[in-house]
């Protein structure tokens, strides 16, 4: 389909003369603007560049399934610990039951949480890797996050290769209570021995990376990478803000603040990310 041609189809849709099957067409999105630039892309070329704008580096969300395709060697993702899921231990309720939005976020995504982990390679270097997906309950770390998360260190740490966490969270998961922030230190315990093993460990913070997660395994890596211009903190603006009574930088919770302070080692762009982890794997391994 043409620009031209979209367009005079979205006009057609304004105006009303337009067929069901072609507004379905045009809402489904072959033609995609980015939000930070304006540029109108189509959907394929965008997809292609990893969900990267390409005239302003702009870095659109993107699925856990899109990320092992980015990431890692064809046909090399294991995953494991796929069909663990949650359960509903405090009987919460808001809106609706906590149980039941769990099976409508299944169903949603098609994930049994909000990581996905799994064994694979990149550039023949074998890793284990783990990848939180904002798109289930915004990748807030509940009790099945925090245990998958263990396994896979421990997986890690018995076949002795480095292990990646693909952090994107909102935080805590408000709905289990005491039992989520027990993952911080769970996690947290799997990773000092994977240290102690002598093993490689790296956090990849995008945006956003917030709470829990970056009070405790974002930021406990070897090697600390980040996507640009990535939200990561721990606590919103205005409850800082209110906290030290003082007036923060516009720019304080990106990847690029806490670069220039020392709390990101590396800002590396999603086009450039499986290069970038080949040869520091390759250096760690010589």
């Amino acid at each position: 389909m043409s620009l031209e041609d979209w367009l005079l189809k979205k006009r057609n849709i304004k105006s009303g003369r337009t067929s069901k099957k072609e507004s379905i067409a045009v809402a489904e999105g072959f033609w995609v603007k980015c939000e930070k630039c304006a540029l109108l892309m189509h959907d394929k070329a965008l997809r292609k560049n990893s969900k990267v704008c390409p005239q302003c580096n702009h870095h659109f969300p993107t699925s856990s399934k899109d990320r092992i395709a980015q990431i890692l060697d064809l046909d090399t993702w294991q995953p494991i610990n796929n069909y663990v899921t949650s359960t509903d231990p405090l009987g919460f309720a808001d809106q609706k039951l906590y149980g039941q939005r769990l099976v409508d976020m299944q169903h949603k995504t098609g994930l049994s949480d909000a990581v996905q982990t799994g064994l694979g390679q990149i550039s023949n270097h074998p890793v284990a890797l783990g990848i939180m997906d904002f798109r289930f309950m915004g990748g807030s770390m509940g009790s099945v996050v925090g245990e998958k998360l263990t396994r896979l260190i421990e997986v890690a740490t018995h076949q002795k290769i480095p292990a990646i966490i693909l952090c994107a969270s909102g935080g805590a998961r408000m709905q289990e209570g005491l039992l989520s922030l027990m993952q911080m230190a769970k996690v947290s315990s799997a990773l000092q021995r994977h240290n102690q093993a002598g093993l490689l460990y790296i956090p990849i913070l995008t945006s956003p990376t917030t709470g829990g997660v970056t009070a405790s395994f974002a930021m406990l890596g070897d090697l600390i990478i980040a996507e640009p211009k990535a939200l990561i903190a721990f606590a919103g603006r205005r409850v800082i803000e209110q906290t030290i009574k003082e007036e923060l930088p516009d720019n304080f919770q990106t990847s690029e603040y806490l670069f220039s302070h020392g709390f990101v080692d590396l800002i590396v762009s999603r086009t450039e990310l499986k290069a970038k982890l080949a040869q520091i794997l390759l250096l760690h391994r010589k």
